[in-house]
């Protein structure tokens, strides 16, 4: 009895577990659907308070003032999504270890418009790449996080870089210029950062233009590879269709023999009936 009792308590307890844990996770992704949409505003009201400043130095103190209390409300609600997941989350550290990107986008305010990566999954036109497979829901995150990476870049680098002595990258045009020439690992260099700020933003472009790289690498050989063994299919199936094909035939031409030999074992039997 006592045996029974202590398993009967760690099936309940199990039990409880269970439905605790499946409870918090409804929450959590109910959680996430709510607030999928205003962060995603939220994200791009952050690129443009980001942007505007830096693309027109010259605004009025007004304008500016405007655009930073957005970037300061946009942090807090980056911050408070951050701690109401975190709290409904059933495995703390699973979660800690699968949502770092979230947790930069707190700690690190110019990593906050990869949250726009959720509106380039959601175009209709990158859908038509083929989202529903894996491959094509890669190639839609690489070129969404390509734009934005070079158009962050382009601003964090134009901030870093516009005022500092001797320094080449004074517009955001050069920014522009000088973040796609380093994402794709080019390298002109006809324009450079001098600041360690700049060169800071210079090493992680130029591990997102490797990135990138292997990712068009990668995808590119998925495409062979499936490519090829579709190509062998359809060549299998293509033999496969010939070969019941010529057994047809010979089966048509088996019955055709069977025929014309009945035909004569008929004539012969009315043959020997007339001679009796």
């Amino acid at each position: 009895m006592p045996a029974w009792s202590k398993e009967a308590k760690a099936t309940l307890g199990s039990i409880r577990t269970g439905y605790a844990q499946t409870r918090w996770e409804a929450l959590s992704k109910r959680w996430e659907h709510l607030t999928a949409t205003p962060l995603t505003v939220a994200a791009l009201l952050f690129l443009v308070a980001y942007a505007v400043p830096i693309i027109r130095p010259g605004l009025p103190v007004s304008v500016t003032s405007i655009t930073s209390n957005i970037i300061t409300y946009v942090w807090v609600f980056f911050g408070l999504d951050y701690l109401v997941r975190f709290a409904l989350a059933p495995r703390k550290g699973y979660f800690f270890t699968h949502n770092l990107v979230d947790l930069l986008s707190v700690a690190l305010p110019v990593l906050r418009p990869l949250r726009l990566l959720r509106v380039v999954a959601l175009l209709s036109v990158l859908n038509r790449i083929g989202t529903s497979s894996l491959r094509g829901r890669v190639v839609t995150y690489a070129l969404g996080g390509t734009a934005l990476l070079i158009f962050v870049g382009a601003l964090a680098v134009t901030d870093a870089e516009r005022h500092a002595p001797g320094a080449g990258i004074t517009t955001f045009l050069d920014g522009l210029w000088w973040a796609m020439v380093t994402l794709t690992t080019v390298g002109y260099g006809d324009e450079a950062p001098v600041t360690h700020t700049g060169r800071m933003i210079a090493v992680a472009l130029m591990l997102g233009g490797i990135a990138l790289l292997g990712i068009v690498t990668a995808t590119l050989s998925s495409y062979l590879v499936e490519h090829i063994s579709e190509k062998k299919q359809q060549d299998d199936d293509d033999d496969q269709i010939e070969l019941m094909r010529e057994l047809a035939e010979l089966r048509q031409g088996q019955q055709a023999q069977l025929d014309q030999t009945a035909a004569l074992l008929k004539e012969i039997e009315l043959l020997r009936t007339q001679n009796n």
